[in-house]
This record gives C-alpha cells, sequence and structure tokens, in this order.
C-alpha cells in the first residue's frame, strides 16, 4: 500500500536497477516510436444470439503498455566532499563559483549563507562564511532522484536544503549540499562517529518517489552551453541529456480527460488515506486526452502505483497526471494540445478496476481537479 508523509503519496521502491527508469531518457532512433499502438487483436466470428438469451457485451481484451525499455538510469557515484564550516576571505578577482570550486562548498549555498544576490558581486577583503556539509559535485546527465537514490536521502530534503525552484534543471559541476550531512559552526574536538557500513544500502532501500519527485528531480543536468530543447509535436524521445522545454503561461481552461462516473474524490477517503487527484470509472481502451495544451514531463511505466503514467507542463506552474493507462502514445518532450489522445486508459498499477487516476497541480501542490474543470 502507499504511504503518506505530510499529505504527500509516497510510493513502494520498484528494485534499484529499475527505479529511475523514468527519469532518464536512452538515445532511441528518430525512427523508432516509444510506444507504437499494439496491432489490434482479431475478432472472433460473430456467433448469432440464442432467442432466448439477450447479446452479452464483450469486454475489449486490455492492452498492455510495450516493455520496451523506455529510459535508462544513469549511475551516480556517491563520491561527496565533506567541507568544514569556515571563513573566506575575498581576493582580487574572486568570483563566487571560483571560491565554490577552491572551498569545496557549493557557490548556491554560500551566497545564500551570506544573503548575496544576482550579479554577486564580491569586494577584496569581505568575509565569506563557508557552510560545512557534504556536498556532490553534480556530473551532466544526472538527474535528481537518481542522486538521491546514491545517497539514500530524499529528493524533496535536497529541494529544501538548496533553495532549488522551478524549472529544476541541474547544471554540470553544481554543488549540492546533502541533507544530514550539515557541519557545526565551528569545529568540536570529538572522536567522528563511523555509521554502520550497512545504513546507506539501508536508506537506499527506504527510497521511495513520488509524482512531485519525478517533475523536480527528472530531469538531466547540462552543460550551460548547451542549448535547451523545442518541444516538437513529433512523438521522439529527447537524448538523455537534453532538458524538457518548458511551456510558457498558461491560458486555461482545462478539460476532462474523458468521460465517467467519479470512484474517488480529492482528499482524504474512508480509510483516511489522501487522494491527490480524482479517479473516473472507464472502460479498458477508452481514449486519454490532454487536459490543456503543454509539454510532456513524463511518459511511462515506472511508479508501480500509477502503472502508466503520463504528467504534462501547462506553464504558470501547473501539471497534470494520468495514471493506470494502458497505452502510452506520447514521450517526454513531446507538445501537446488539447483534446489530444495521448493513450488509452487501463487498469495497470496497483488499481483494482479499469479507471484513469487524473491530478492536477499548481506550484508542486495538488489542486482540486473538481474545482478546475467544467461541470460534466
Amino acid at each position: 500500500m502507499a504511504g503518506h508523509d505530510k499529505g504527500r503519496l509516497w510510493l513502494p521502491m520498484a528494485p534499484l536497477p529499475l527505479l529511475l527508469a523514468g527519469c532518464i531518457p536512452a538515445p532511441v532512433q528518430d525512427s523508432a516510436p516509444y510506444a507504437a499502438p499494439l496491432p489490434p487483436a482479431q475478432p472472433a466470428p460473430a456467433i448469432p444470439p440464442s432467442p432466448s438469451m439477450p447479446p452479452q457485451p464483450v469486454r475489449p481484451e486490455p492492452q498492455m503498455i510495450e516493455r520496451k525499455p523506455v529510459w535508462t538510469a544513469q549511475q551516480v557515484t556517491a563520491n561527496a566532499r565533506t567541507v568544514a564550516a569556515s571563513l573566506y576571505s575575498v581576493q582580487p578577482g574572486d568570483t563566487l563559483r571560483g571560491i565554490g570550486n577552491r572551498t569545496g562548498a557549493g557557490s548556491d549555498a554560500i551566497a545564500r549563507a551570506n544573503g548575496l544576490a544576482p550579479p554577486y558581486a564580491l569586494r577584496p577583503g569581505q568575509s565569506l562564511s563557508i557552510p560545512g556539509g557534504r556536498y556532490h559535485a553534480v556530473a551532466e546527465g544526472e538527474t535528481g532522484i537518481a542522486i538521491a537514490v546514491a545517497y539514500g536521502v530524499r529528493w524533496s530534503d535536497i529541494v529544501d536544503i538548496n533553495g532549488l525552484t522551478e524549472p529544476y534543471v541541474l547544471r554540470r559541476g553544481q554543488r549540492l549540499l546533502l541533507p544530514g550531512g550539515e557541519m557545526p559552526a565551528a569545529p568540536v574536538a570529538a572522536a567522528p562517529v563511523r555509521a554502520p557500513a550497512s545504513s546507506l544500502e539501508q536508506r537506499a532501500a527506504a527510497f521511495r518517489i513520488d509524482i512531485d519527485d519525478v517533475l523536480t528531480g527528472g530531469q538531466p543536468a547540462v552543460a550551460e552551453e548547451k542549448p535547451r530543447a523545442v518541444a516538437k509535436a513529433q512523438p521522439r524521445p529527447l537524448p538523455s541529456n537534453v532538458p524538457i522545454a518548458q511551456p510558457g503561461g498558461f491560458s486555461g481552461p482545462f478539460a476532462w480527460p474523458l468521460k465517467g462516473n467519479i470512484l474517488s474524490h480529492f482528499g482524504p477517503g474512508e480509510s483516511g488515506a489522501k487522494n491527490n487527484g480524482i479517479d473516473i470509472a472507464a472502460p479498458i481502451g477508452t481514449p486519454i486526452r490532454a487536459a490543456a495544451d503543454g509539454v510532456v514531463a513524463y511518459a511511462g511505466d515506472s511508479i508501480a502505483v500509477f502503472g502508466g503514467l503520463v504528467l504534462i507542463t501547462h506553464g504558470s506552474g501547473w501539471v497534470s497526471a494520468y495514471g493506470h493507462a494502458n497505452r502510452i502514445d506520447v514521450v517526454r518532450g513531446q507538445k501537446v494540445t488539447k483534446g489530444q489522445v495521448i493513450g488509452l486508459s487501463g487498469d495497470t498499477g496497483y488499481a483494482s478496476k479499469p479507471k484513469l487516476h487524473f491530478e492536477l497541480r499548481k506550484d508542486r501542490v495538488p489542486i482540486n481537479p473538481m474545482t478546475q474543470l467544467p461541470t460534466p
């Protein structure tokens, strides 16, 4: 069962080799589609109904998502450098990034610790506080989730401690401060306590990801000089080291992704578990349509709870989520339009019956979809 932490839905962990399969796209030939529609099953010969028995509806055979590797995880080596808290006197010609390289601390962390704001003007003789802690130097192509797994910490905690903001694209060489390893302001004369050898493995085994983690930690780190991706309508996966394009401002409104009875509403249910969206009854194979124009941020089935899942960013902090799909017809980085079919509904993941799980989020906060959708 899924757990909960301060209103967030935490998802059971897949085996480590597959955990990040939805975070980094593997290079794919341009001509190879991500999830080509499966060939329709040949219909059985029609049998005339018995005069005493009315015709029975035929339930369509489920079409499962193609089990090709969509994205491949990039290995992250846990080689963080521990930096002691100290003071640094600015020298002529120093830059904030240069000081970070010299001390081993992140330049962003130094700026926050000293209340510096862009363009980060420094003056010779200025005294800067160097925040201590463990710092991971980001390599090109690494995602935030992969970094979090490598150290067995929550990505959301890394986001908070580093003050990361949208669009959450890491840069090559950026030093991320890791939670739980902050150094005291002054050295303490005490023997270091060595953690048990299995502690890192135990933390990694307890690692969980949710939709928010995918949205904020699924972008690969890039070199600053690398151009950003431009969203295209063609379903062609992006290279592993290219972040998705970010849509402009959202002009709204949202539309229903499909029509059906509401099985469960937003908020706490009978069991007390919080639903961050709504669940809509839909026969297997019902077309799922994009609720608004946007860019696909994720398309895959790596998150066990939701099975086939599509996340679309719409701009202005809005994101829509579509879970339990049996087939996905879009890829990460693809531009979609309102009403466009992005897949077929199903009962994948932890669904007990055919349905669509639908969420809307604004600035990472789940919003009741019923307040944003037109009256049925």
